[in-house]
C-alpha cells in the first residue's frame, strides 16, 4: 500500500509536465502578448522517526506523507508562486526564508510568493527566529530545531526551479464551488450576554456543546483549475476550517484535508491537487467530531465530496496573460498589548526553559520584528474574474466573508495561515467577547488588527479591478 501511495503522490521530487519554458524566459519583463504558462512541483515534507513534530517526537511514519505542493505561473510579468505545506505553521524568519528561497529559485521577488501551512497538528513547526532565540539562550530548540525544515526548503527550491523547464501553456481557467456539509462549525459558543461561554474544539466530547448550531462559517469550497486544452494541469482548492480530527499520535499525517486531497488526486491523476486552508481560525469540525479515529475518514469523505462537486460545477473559460496580475501590500500589524518585549527579553537573558515549550520564544520573535518595523505582506492574485487573497495567521472566518462581500462581482477565494507569527487573528469585536482564540495564550495581535487587515484587503481587491 505504501508503494502505491508513493507512486500516486510523488513519482519524483517534482510533479511536472512537458517542457516549454526556460529559466531565462521565466524572469523576463511583462509582455502583454505573452502566453500564460504553469509549472507544478511536489516535495515530500515528512520528518524522520525521532524528529520533532509541533508537540511530540516522531515515533513512526507509516501514514500518508506530508507534502509541500505548489505552482509557478509564468508569462504575466515576473513569476508568481503559490505553495501549500502540510505543517502546523511557518513563522517569522522561517516564512521569510521560504519566500526568499522560492523567489530566487524561479527568478521573482519574495512579494510574489505566497506560502501557506495547512495547520495539521501531527506535523512540524517552522520558525527560524525562535530557533535562534533559544540557541542564543543556550536552550534546546526542540520543535523549532530547523535542520529538517531547511532540507525541505532546499528540496522545495530545487523542485520549483526544475519545474520551470517543464511548464505547460494555460489556455483555460476553471472556477467552481460547492457547499461542504457536515465538516465546519464555529468554535466560539456565545452565551446570553454575547460573551464566549464555551469553546467547541476540533474534537469535542461534550454532546451538548456539539449540539449547538454551526454558527458563523463559510460553507463554500472554492476550486480553481488550470487547463491546457482539455487536459487539467493543476487544481487548487480552498476551504476554511481547522484540519484536525485527532492528533498527538507521534505519526506525521496530513489529517482529513490531506486524505481528501489524496482521494481527488486519485480521481483526477493528470492534475496536481493543491489544497489551502482558508480563514479557519475560529472554525473547526467540533460539531461533527468527538475525536473518534473513525471520524477522520468520514470528514475526509465529506470534504472530498465537496471537492468533487466543485469540480463537477466548474465552468471553464479561455484566459490569457493579460487577465492575470499580482498585487501586494505590506501592513504593520499591531502587537498584542499584553505582550511585553522587556519581559520576554529578560526571560531570554535568564535562559528560562519556558521559552521553548510555552511559545514565548515565538512571541519574543514576533515582538522583535514588530519593534523593527517589519511588515506582513498581503497579496492578491487576479485570474480573469477570480481573486485569490493570501493572508497571515490563524485568521477568523469573518475576514474571508468580508472579502467576498467586497467583490460580489468576482469569484473570491482566500488562503490563510501564511506567516504564522501573529498567531490567532480575531475581529475587534471578538477580543471583547473572550474565548481561547483571542486570549493572551493564543493571539499576538491587538484588536486594532481588524482595521489594518480589512483596509489591506480592500486596497488589494479594488486595485485588482
Amino acid at each position: 500500500m505504501r508503494k502505491l501511495i508513493s507512486a500516486v503522490l510523488a513519482p519524483a521530487v517534482v510533479f511536472a509536465t512537458p517542457a516549454l519554458l526556460s529559466a531565462g524566459d521565466a524572469v523576463s519583463s511583462p509582455r502583454t502578448n505573452s502566453s500564460l504558462r504553469i509549472a507544478t512541483f511536489d516535495v515530500n515534507a515528512t520528518p524522520a522517526v525521532g524528529s520533532w513534530l509541533a508537540y511530540d517526537r516522531v515515533v513512526n511514519d507509516w501514514d500518508l506523507t506530508l507534502r509541500a505542493r505548489g505552482i509557478v505561473l509564468l508569462g504575466a510579468g515576473q513569476p508568481m508562486v503559490l505553495c501549500a505545506v502540510d505543517w502546523i505553521g511557518i513563522a517569522n524568519a522561517g516564512h521569510d526564508a521560504f519566500c526568499s528561497a522560492l523567489a530566487q529559485a524561479v527568478g521573482t521577488s519574495p512579494e510574489r510568493v505566497a506560502i501557506h501551512a495547512l495547520h495539521q497538528h501531527d506535523a512540524p513547526d517552522c520558525d527560524f527566529s525562535s530557533e535562534r532565540i533559544l540557541l542564543d539562550a543556550g536552550l534546546e530548540p526542540q520543535q523549532y530545531e530547523g535542520s529538517f525544515q531547511r532540507q525541505v526548503l532546499t528540496n522545495l527550491a530545487a523542485a520549483a526551479r526544475a519545474a520551470l523547464a517543464q511548464a505547460q501553456p494555460v489556455t483555460e481557467l476553471g472556477l467552481g464551488s460547492a457547499r461542504v456539509e457536515g465538516v465546519a462549525s464555529n468554535r466560539r459558543i456565545p452565551g446570553p450576554d454575547g460573551k464566549v461561554r464555551a469553546v467547541r474544539w476540533s474534537a469535542t466530547t461534550d454532546a451538548q456543546v456539539r449540539a449547538e448550531p454551526e454558527g458563523v462559517i463559510d460553507p463554500e469550497l472554492s476550486l480553481v483549475s488550470f487547463w491546457n486544452g482539455s487536459r487539467p494541469i493543476a487544481v487548487l482548492s480552498y476551504y476554511a476550517t481547522h484540519p484536525q480530527s485527532y492528533y498527538r499520535t507521534g505519526i506525521p499525517n496530513p489529517d482529513f484535508p490531506g486524505i481528501a486531497r489524496f482521494y481527488r488526486q486519485l480521481a483526477v491523476p493528470e492534475a496536481l491537487h493543491v489544497h489551502f486552508d482558508g480563514a479557519g481560525g475560529n472554525i473547526a469540525a467540533g460539531k461533527y467530531n468527538d475525536g473518534s479515529p473513525v471520524n477522520r475518514g468520514i470528514l475526509a469523505q465529506r470534504l472530498a465530496d465537496g471537492m468533487r462537486r466543485a469540480w463537477e460545477n466548474t465552468q471553464r473559460a479561455p484566459i490569457t496573460a493579460r487577465e492575470v496580475g499580482w498585487q501586494s501590500v505590506g501592513v504593520a500589524l499591531p502587537p498584542a498589548k499584553h505582550l511585553s518585549l522587556e519581559q520576554l527579553e529578560t526571560q531570554a537573558n535568564l535562559r528560562d526553559p519556558k521559552l521553548a515549550r510555552s511559545g514565548d520564544a515565538s512571541r519574543l520573535a514576533w515582538l522583535r520584528r514588530c519593534a523593527a518595523g517589519h511588515k506582513i505582506t498581503l497579496s492578491c492574485l487576479r485570474l480573469g474574474r477570480a481573486r485569490i487573497l493570501h493572508m497571515p495567521g490563524e485568521l477568523f472566518v469573518e475576514y474571508q466573508l468580508a472579502a467576498k462581500a467586497m467583490r460580489p462581482d468576482c469569484f473570491v477565494a482566500m488562503a490563510a495561515y501564511g506567516d504564522y507569527g501573529p498567531g490567532y487573528i480575531g475581529t475587534a469585536r471578538a477580543y471583547a467577547e473572550g474565548g481561547y482564540e483571542t486570549s493572551p495564550d493564543a493571539s499576538n495581535v491587538a484588536p486594532e488588527v481588524e482595521g489594518v487587515l480589512m483596509g489591506g484587503m480592500r486596497e488589494l481587491l479594488e486595485v485588482s479591478q
